[in-house]
This record gives structure tokens, sequence and C-alpha cells, in this order.
């Protein structure tokens, strides 16, 4: 628990307590909603961390409020004020942000997605000091903030350095990076934390990425740059404390040495590092203790005097997320998304009908990306598209053989397990993080999936118009641009078998196709099985 009754200060002998207290991927929910109803009460939002960030200052001594980014896209309201209201800057969620207090903060990559001017514009809104030491511009300067910034806690120097996943450049649109290089954070840690050395009493790393190793150094992942909080640590010396983000994972403890902190998604949690501090007999500081907590902000309320600031903008969203858009004959409802991956729903069939109207092409694949996933109800409004389709994907067509098609449908067979009789999802999809959005299902493909067999051979009875797929035809499949640079370990994909794309997001697509067509029919060609056949 955290000791929140202790008064922790500097005694005068040399010894002090500094607190770190961070927030990451909040994505854009301020109110405790996930917008499926018209009110509702989660235990997350930032609104909650204000509360819980006020209070702990009130108890906690040589306290500094950090965000690690990906705070400006995930949301309704962020959706509403960047793409329905057309605002050169998202002033809502970054007045709460500065009420909030922040000391400073970093860029996740999905800060990127409303374009660089809308960017810019947030940073300068900001009352927060953004470090980004990985990110140059063609000239090799830092567009975005200081590489680092040295901070006097009580007379104690520590260095703070920004650091953001390079993995960004692989599934943002080319033109929200225009002119921006991004560095590998392991490579830039390690130019800068000696020179901060030489300045500072301890340092702190800053880094919108997650995880790739276990404690061991086994990895967890494949090791493509996107995740590099363990080679940062087992190579780059004279770190003190590291914040992460960006996996949404619940971290609280020590990495090689190395306190480290991950609070989850949304405002679940404040990630909390408390470094005891103490001077050597030169009167350098240095670090006796540390300890690393997470601090649900569940227990804490809304933070009503930021919060009733936004009642013109929460009255809106809510008239827009609920405007009916378009009736359906049947049903694509659903209670349970397991159930919808395993046997396939209405709701994948009309998404998977868009994606291939929309680029021409007759083979689709996409996922049900969370458990909070329901289908249409009716009629459909744009409430029920935003929390239905949760990420700001656009489309591409891929050409590819039947061979790289198979390979495909292979890896997403991974995501299913057999255990106590039933088919059930693969570990390795719960943890360390869920990562449902990384099981596609196909369409224009008729198959099987045999949890029975190995994987790697679960794809059985895989016909295309009828006929079995030869491994040296060409396709052309539509694919989110996640899934068609490779993103979720999909090898076979990349960004040079792109041969079409188109910039709208799919959001933006379902509605307008909604527009155009008042009347819905729900359809399921039931052309997939995941069966258990030894």
């Amino acid at each position: 628990m955290i000791k929140t009754e202790e008064s922790l200060i500097n005694d005068g002998g040399g010894r002090m307590k500094i607190n770190l207290l961070e927030t990451s991927d909040t994505h854009g929910f301020l109110f405790p909603t996930n917008y499926v109803n018209l009110k509702d009460d989660k235990p997350f939002g930032v609104l909650r961390c204000a509360t819980a960030i006020k209070d702990l200052r009130t108890k906690l001594d040589n306290v500094v409020a950090i965000d690690n980014g990906d705070f400006l896209q995930g949301s309704a309201l962020a959706y509403y004020i960047a793409e329905i209201k057309k605002q050169s800057a998202p002033k809502q969620i970054d007045d709460v942000f500065n009420a909030v207090n922040y000391d400073f903060g970093v860029l996740g990559n999905h800060e990127f997605n409303y374009g660089l001017s809308y960017l810019h514009n947030t940073i300068n809104e900001s009352t927060r000091h953004f470090l980004c030491a990985n990110i140059i511009d063609q000239d090799g300067n830092h567009p975005f903030g200081n590489p680092y910034e040295i901070k006097n806690i009580n007379g104690v120097k520590v260095g703070f350095l920004g650091l953001t996943t390079q993995g960004t450049t692989k599934w943002e649109k080319n033109s929200h990076l225009a002119g921006l290089t991004f560095l590998s954070a392991k490579d830039t840690a390690a130019k800068y934390i000696p020179e901060m050395a030489e300045k500072t009493d301890l340092n702190v790393i800053v880094y919108h990425g997650g995880i790739e190793r276990d404690e061991e150094g086994v990895p967890t992942e494949v090791l493509n740059g996107e995740n590099e909080t363990y080679d940062i640590l087992a190579h780059v010396k004279g770190i003190d404390a590291i914040i992460t983000g960006h996996q949404h994972r619940k971290i609280a403890g020590h990495l090689l040495g190395v306190p480290i902190i991950q609070p989850g998604h949304r405002g679940q949690y404040i990630g909390h590092i408390e470094l005891d501090v103490q001077q050597d007999e030169n009167g350098k500081y240095f670090v006796q203790s540390s300890e690393s907590k997470l601090i649900p902000t569940k227990k804490y309320p809304v933070d009503h005097e930021i919060a009733d600031k936004l009642d013109d903008i929460q009255e809106q969203i809510n008239k827009w997320l609920d405007e009916p858009m378009a009736h359906i004959k049947g049903s694509m409802e659903f209670d349970n998304a397991f159930e919808a991956r395993l046997n396939k729903t209405s709701f994948i069939q009309f998404i998977q009908n868009i994606q291939m109207k929309t680029m021409g092409v007759d083979i689709s694949a996409t996922a049900l990306f969370n458990d909070e996933a329901h289908g249409f109800e009716n009629p459909i409004t744009m409430r029920n598209i935003i929390t239905n389709y949760v990420y700001p994907n656009s489309l591409s067509v891929l050409k590819i053989t039947g061979a790289e098609l198979k390979a495909a449908m292979e890896t997403s067979a991974k995501y299913f397990d057999y255990q106590n009789g039933k088919i059930g999802v693969n570990h390795d999809y719960i943890f360390p993080k869920l990562k449902h959005y990384n099981y596609d299902m196909y369409e224009g493909v008729n198959y099987l999936i045999n949890v029975a067999k190995p994987v790697g051979h679960r794809i059985e009875d895989l016909t295309y118009h009828g006929k079995p797929i030869d491994n040296n035809a060409e396709l052309k499949i539509v694919l989110n641009i996640y899934r068609a640079v490779g993103g979720g370990n999909y090898q076979m994909f990349s960004q040079d078998k792109i041969i079409k794309s188109d910039d709208r997001m799919m959001s933006q697509l379902i509605a307008d196709y909604l527009r155009e067509h008042k009347t819905i029919k729900a359809e399921n060609n039931h052309n997939f099985k995941v069966i258990y056949r030894p």
C-alpha cells in the first residue's frame, strides 16, 4: 500500500524522498466513460487522475508529475474535437492537462494521428515541458522539445530525458511524419545519459515505449525496435529510474535494479516511484533505495472544478454520438466478444464488406479489437461506430502470394488454445498485455481453423472462389494500415507490398457508407469455422 500518511521530506541531513508520479496512454479519456452508454462511471479517466495527483501532492513532498504520452487520440471526445469540430488544437484536452499541472510530458505514437500542425498547436497550448530526444528534423534539430531538462528538487539536480517509440514510423501516415527521423531509444539514451550525468545527481528516463524482454532477458515479443526498455537498461549506465508506457501494461517494480513503472491506460492508475536520496561524503546525491507502486484512480472522484468547464463539449459529443444514421434489417449485435471471434457475426461481415467495396478487392481481413465491442445497435449511431472501431486506421491493399496469405492466416490462428475440454484464448494474447486486435478474421475465402493441430498447421480446407489456393497465386487483400506494414508480428506483410491506400479513417468510411445507405441488411456467410478435430 502507498504510505501516504508519512511525511516524506528532506530531513536536513542530506537525505530526502523524491516522488515521481506518472500517467500514460490516457488516449483522450478525460471522463470515466468509454462512451458506450450516455452516462457511465468507469474506474479511469484523467479527471480522476487530477484528483489523485492533487491529493498526493498534499501527502508527498518533492513531487514531479509526468505524462508519458498518447493523450491526444483514442476516445470519442478526442475524435470529435479533431475530426468533427476541426479544431486547430484540442483546447479542452489541453486545458485539463494544464489544470493537473504536470511538470513534464513526452510524445506517444498516437500524438501524430491528427497531423503535425495539430500536434505543434497542442504543444504550444500546454504548460508542461515536452521532452523529445530521439525525434529530429532534417536539420538535426529537436522540433518537439528539448532532449532533456534538469530540475533542481530541493537541492538535488535531477535530469529527465524524453523518448518516443521509433515504432511510430511503421504505423503513422507518411504525411504526418514529413521531415522527421525517429532514432533508436537505446542509442539516444546512450548518447545523452553520460552528457547529463556530468551536470546532474540523478537521471530519469521518460519513455513512451515498453519492455521487450523478461527479467532473465528472454524476448517477450519480436525485437523490432518498438520497445527498447530492457535494451536501454542493459547497455546504458547511470539511470536511476525509468518511466514507461505504450504497451498499456500494469507494471511496478525493478528491472535490472532500476525502479520502473507503467500505469495501464485511460488513467486507470497513477504510477509512483519513490526515490530515497542520500548524500555521500563528497556531497553527491545518490539513490539509497527505491519503491515502485501503482495507485488505482477508481477510489478518487472526478475533479468537478475542472469537469464543470467541459459541460458544453460533453453535451455536443453526446448529441453527435446519438444521432441515428441507418437502420438494420436483422441484428448486428452480440453479447460475447470471444464468441464473435469464434463464430463470426454479421457485424464483422459488414466491416469486411465496407473494406472490400472501398478498396475494390475481394479478400479482406479485420479484427474485433477489444472486448468492449458489442456490434451495432438499431438504429446505428456514431456511438456504435466509435465504440466498436476504436483505432484511427486507414486502409491499404497489398499484393501478396497464396503462400503469404496462408502464412498470415496461420499467424492469426495462434490466437486460439485448447484447455479443459474447450477452445479458449492463447495465453500470449492475454499476457503481458491484451492483444485481441492481433487475431484477424478473413473474408473472400473459406477456411477452417483446427485448434487440435500444431501452430503453423491449423488452417484447413482453404479455398478462394471455390478452389484451393496455389502458393504462387497473386492475390490482393485489404488490411488496416497497422497490419499492412506488419504490425502484430505479421512478417509476411510489409510497406513494399502496398499497391493502393486510402487516407480516410475507417470510422469515417463507415459513417459515410451509412449516410448513403439508410437501411442495412444484416448478413453472415459463415465463411469460416473454428473447431477442435484431432
